[in-house]
């Protein structure tokens, strides 16, 4: 019972960063109606500030969180305004696949300017506290990947309060809804998608900063990240910010527990097969709407 608390444990650990990860495409898909398959590339990003603050300053990775999410926005509002910005007119079906063309553009451009600025050896942020543990009723609880899902839910629940509480917010939200009647009520729309794709580049820069703490980070873990946050935002459903998060949450347990009862080979396995579930049954969403 035990070893089944410690994997189930582990799993919510590891699920608070894939809701993270997942948390800021599923924004920009649900306000722009964009898929930027190079989410995962700024997660890498907001990896290597994080990083590069911690061995060249000292700067401790939960306080480098901030101006990690500060320079993927303007990283996002510099890419939104050159790459996807020509996009915001087009149909939502045109939007979607050549937003899904320029992201794998920006896959390789951006994995290629990695490797060329830092080589392709896997670094990772090592804390004097990294290896610390608290034994909770028999469970061991890593301090470190408790303090990231911590962080990754004050992260939340300040993009909740900002979009249910702050006008920008509540504009961001009505665009979201219906972008016409936005628009009809004085809603500078392109400026909501600018802000949009910015927050979710944010985002992203936070989760890569807490991957950096906790796991290697390389150019090459973009492509894994956004799989990962894809098979997310998908069990969510597109739009729904804390059903992404939850669903991390869901998709964390349950790698962790089929590793632990079928074996490590299949944790992988068993996300893609709830996201196949998913698609099957309830194509919306776990917390989508119809």
């Amino acid at each position: 019972m035990t070893i089944f608390a410690q994997n189930a444990v582990f799993g919510l650990l590891i699920g608070g960063l894939y809701g993270l990860a997942a948390v800021g495409l599923s924004l920009v898909f649900g306000v722009l109606k964009m898929l930027n398959v190079a989410h995962g590339e700024l997660i890498m990003l907001g990896g290597y500030v994080g990083f590069w603050l911690f061995t060249l300053w000292g700067v401790d990775p939960f306080i480098a969180v901030l101006p990690s999410a500060l320079a993927l926005f303007g990283a996002g509002v510099v890419l939104y305004q050159a790459l996807f910005r020509r996009l915001i007119y087009a149909s939502d079906e045109t939007k979607l696949k050549n937003s899904i063309l320029i992201g794998f553009g920006l896959t390789l451009v951006l994995q290629t300017l990695a490797i060329l600025a830092w080589t392709a050896d896997e670094r990772a942020i090592t804390t004097p506290y990294a290896g610390g543990v608290v034994p909770i009723g028999g469970v061991v609880v890593p301090l470190l990947r408790a303090g990231a899902l911590g962080a990754a839910f004050l992260v939340l629940g300040g993009l909740h309060l900002f979009l249910h509480r702050t006008l920008p917010g509540k504009a961001i939200r009505a665009t979201a809804e219906d972008v016409e009647a936005a628009s009809l009520v004085g809603i500078p729309v392109p400026k909501i998608f600018l802000t949009s794709f910015g927050l979710g580049s944010a985002l992203a820069g936070v989760a890569g900063t807490l991957v950096g703490m906790t796991d290697a980070i390389s150019p090459a873990i973009g492509l894994s990240w956004t799989l990962k946050a894809l098979i997310v935002v998908v069990l969510g459903g597109m739009g729904s910010v804390v059903g992404t998060f939850v669903a991390g949450l869901f998709l964390g347990v349950a790698e962790s527990m089929s590793g632990f009862v079928l074996g490590n080979a299949y944790r992988e396995v068993m996300g893609l097969v709830l996201f196949l579930l998913v698609l099957l049954l309830r194509p919306q969403g776990l917390f989508g709407s119809g």
